[in-house]
């Protein structure tokens, strides 16, 4: 997978640009607040319609600007792809090859990237809502359908949350919750399922990338962790069995959830637990391990989504660089170089190694302008 052009109008600080790119690596170089992770972000929220950083489409248009545009042409294993979406206060119109489609989902997973930044690290030491984003982030890559049913998921649990809200336990309907349980455990043992079933894939790479690079001194493992239950049950559970125990839990955390004003048990509790050697990494780890547990993680998503999509993704490396040391950094390079197309961001090249890099693209960034 090659990005060849990328083309923004209104988006952020570029009020136009125009980039070709040749393959490889592209670095781009320039003090903070020029416009550097603006490129990166442009590429990510083209791949999956979402910001990194913002929740809030409105900000990624530009001062004074009614729109904003990314257009991309790209090569993929199966052709030559070009990609339009076109954000707006009135939603996103999203096109593919010139064909607008009715869906974003239909349209996400055309660009697969794989994005690692600082804030990444915080995937291993960080709150669960971080490490669920990452699993979200990611399948919905490889199976977007998965991002309708987490969407219909995230309906329904705000309009539960509502009604336990709004309502005291001793007025409530048994039918009226009856119907929210439903559809939220509906959507939610999809989720379930589909994470699962990500993390052992990931296992699989992740722990041969750790051994590697921590030469085969640690064992590095990944673990779903469900808000009930356990991985080891849902191996043996069909979907029915699954749906029957998430709503048995729901039923008895009932006066609970009325007494808190939401709901206490679902995919949006879920976690991951990472371990080397067996002992925990997010309260055992020194900053050394949680380093080489993230990285070994981001190369483990390109390695599955290789696997599943049969090419190599963008790998986009937001001033991360400079947060690696020397032997982590040149595991990194090393990676991807030859073999997947890189965007790198980064405010001078004294923290990059570029001994190890061959024929790099560099890009100077000042405000918004790129200069060769």
């Amino acid at each position: 997978m090659q990005l060849n052009s990328l083309e923004l109008q209104g988006y952020r600080n570029y009020d136009s640009l125009k980039l070709s790119t040749e393959g490889g690596v592209n670095i781009f170089i320039g003090p903070n607040a020029q416009g550097k992770t603006n490129l990166i972000e442009a590429i990510h929220v083209l791949s999956l319609t979402k910001s990194h950083r913002t929740s809030k489409d409105k900000e990624l248009i530009g001062w004074n600007q009614s729109s904003a545009l990314i257009r991309a042409h790209m090569q993929r294993k199966y052709g030559d792809v070009s990609l339009e979406l076109l954000l707006s206060a009135q939603g996103k119109k999203a096109k593919i090859n010139g064909l607008e489609q009715r869906k974003l989902s239909s349209f996400v997973g055309t660009l697969n990237v794989v994005l690692f930044a600082p804030e990444d690290l915080d995937i291993v030491k960080g709150a669960p809502g971080v490490r669920r984003r990452f699993m979200d982030m990611e399948i919905g890559q490889v199976h977007p359908g998965y991002l309708y049913d987490m969407q219909q998921y995230q309906r329904i649990l705000q309009q539960r949350n509502n009604y336990l809200k709004s309502t005291d336990s001793s007025r409530a309907s048994p039918e009226m919750l009856d119907v929210w349980n439903e559809q939220l455990v509906t959507s939610g043992v999809k989720m379930m399922k589909k994470r699962k079933n990500f993390i052992l894939q990931l296992q699989k790479w992740a722990e041969k990338i750790h051994a590697g690079i921590t030469g085969g001194n640690e064992l590095f493992t990944v673990s779903y962790r469900p808000s009930f239950g356990s991985t080891a049950e849902m191996d043996n559970q069909d979907d029915s069995s699954l749906f029957g125990q998430f709503m048995l839990k729901l039923s008895q955390s009932k006066e609970q959830e009325f007494r808190r004003g939401m709901t206490l048990t679902g995919p949006h509790r879920d976690d991951l637990e990472f371990a080397i050697n067996g002992k925990d990494v997010q309260s055992f780890g020194s900053q050394g391990q949680q380093r080489t547990a993230a990285l070994s993680l981001k190369l483990a998503e390109l390695e599955l989504m290789h696997e599943e999509i049969g090419e190599y993704p963008l790998l986009l490396l937001d001033d991360v660089l400079s947060e690696l040391d020397q032997t982590r950094q040149t595991q990194l390079i090393e990676t991807f170089q030859s073999r997947v197309q890189t965007f790198i961001t980064t405010t001078g090249l004294e923290s990059v190694n570029m001994s190890r890099l061959k024929d790099a693209s560099i890009f100077h960034v000042r405000n918004g302008q790129l200069l060769r």
